[in-house]
């Protein structure tokens, strides 16, 4: 199962740097990387949902 965790703190030390650094692209890239992160997550999970449905038969 996909786990959107690493790039959600990946995204968030970016995001941190490029405030810090006044680096929009590298800001830019940490929101990325978190969006990559819920979408991993909500993907996981759905995936989870359907093998739970198709195991109760």
């Amino acid at each position: 199962m996909p786990d959107g965790t690493k790039d959600d703190a990946k995204g968030r030390g970016k995001e941190a740097l490029g405030d810090l650094t006044g680096d929009k692209d590298l800001k830019n890239e940490g929101k990325v990387d978190r969006g990559a992160g819920k979408a991993k997550d909500a993907v996981g999970g759905i995936a989870g949902k359907v093998k739970g449905l198709l195991r109760r038969d």
